[in-house]
């Protein structure tokens, strides 16, 4: 049964938790997450813009901590002095987009980064010690539609090998013959999204093995026989939403469940009921509500899972920068037709 008091969102008890975890620099968790930061970061930041409250931090701060965690080759590490990686590197533009800053970093030398990490079968390396991941395909891809430079790398051989992940279920995997997961399902059909090959997913297959992750209690597994986890809310529901079939769970069942994992006095919001709270699982659980509609939430962008206004706004650069191309093509035709006559 799901307690009454929970079903309200607890927009400003989440938004307090989150503006409070990230100034508290002396706990342990800060310490043990210092190697994934930057995606904690971006989940953090995502969180309170989905709750119209990322004037809670302090963007100055925030970008100059970005800006430094880059390395000379292009790429981002999870935090200063880390490594970097093309998961870190997503994050990173994620983050400035947010804030609309990615001018601040060189376009060509990010895409160069990415571009050198993609292999011969279309997959790529996360950063330069070779381990191949769906997920890479699709930081990959994300990175560089942020950055308008798709055309740095092979999309349809990226493509391709994403398709070559699919398994009799609809699902995907990791890599060629692997266990179908939810994660793994969106970073691919978000991956085939973007290169614009949506006609590689069995979309009704996908999206019924999707269906069947919803268990009694309302919540979603990423496999078969595993525990529902307040994540997998944006897992599941945004490979359904991108493939049009978000209609096809309940998601009030799932949306009790959600309200049902968040901490009433600390705010948060945990994988199960009565279980801790955690930044990566409060903002998923964010996620799946924006993408259910949940009033007082903006709006998530299924593929970027970024906020809608956010993509509209790169989309529009990317429209009026094609426009402004197209035009100084026209002229210099014009002028060529003109000098030859």
């Amino acid at each position: 049964m799901v307690h009454p008091a929970r079903q309200e969102l607890l927009a400003g008890e989440h938004a307090h938790y989150i503006h409070a975890f990230s100034e508290n620099t002396t706990s342990f968790e800060f310490y043990a997450t210092e190697h994934f930061r930057m995606s904690g970061v971006y989940w953090g930041l995502t969180g309170l813009h989905l709750l119209g409250r990322l004037d809670l931090m302090d963007r100055g701060k925030v970008v100059a901590w970005v800006l430094r965690c880059q390395h000379e080759g292009g790429g981002f590490g999870g935090s200063e002095r880390h490594d970097a990686h093309l998961l870190y590197t997503l994050s990173a533009l994620q983050i400035l987009a947010l804030y609309d800053e990615l001018h601040r970093v060189n376009a060509d030398t990010v895409a160069h980064y990415v571009s050198s990490l993609q292999q011969p079968d279309g997959s790529f390396w996360g950063d330069e010690w070779g381990e191949t991941d769906t997920r890479f395909s699709y930081c990959a891809l994300s990175v560089l539609w942020l950055l308008d430079r798709l055309d740095a790398i092979d999309v349809q051989q990226a493509a391709r090998y994403v398709a070559a992940c699919k398994n009799f279920d609809g699902g995907f995997g990791c890599t060629p013959g692997n266990e179908s997961h939810a994660g793994q399902v969106f970073t691919c059909v978000a991956a085939l999204d973007i290169a614009g090959r949506l006609d590689l997913v069995d979309a009704d297959l996908l999206c019924w093995w999707l269906c069947e992750r919803q268990t009694k209690s309302g919540g979603l597994n990423g496999r078969p026989e595993k525990l529902q986890d307040v994540c997998y809310s944006w897992w599941c529901l945004s490979a359904l939403s991108i493939l049009g079939r978000l209609h096809w769970i309940d998601q009030q069942a799932l949306t009790d469940f959600i309200l049902d994992c968040q901490d009433e006095d600390g705010g948060g919001i945990s994988d199960r009921p009565e279980d801790q709270v955690d930044v990566y699982h409060t903002f998923f659980g964010i996620a799946g509500l924006s993408l259910m509609g949940r009033p007082g939430l903006q709006p998530i962008d299924p593929t970027f899972a970024l906020p809608v206004e956010v993509v509209d706004r790169l989309r529009q650069r990317k429209q009026q920068h094609e426009g402004q191309a197209a035009e100084a093509e026209r002229r210099s035709s014009s002028t060529t037709r003109e000098l030859e006559s």
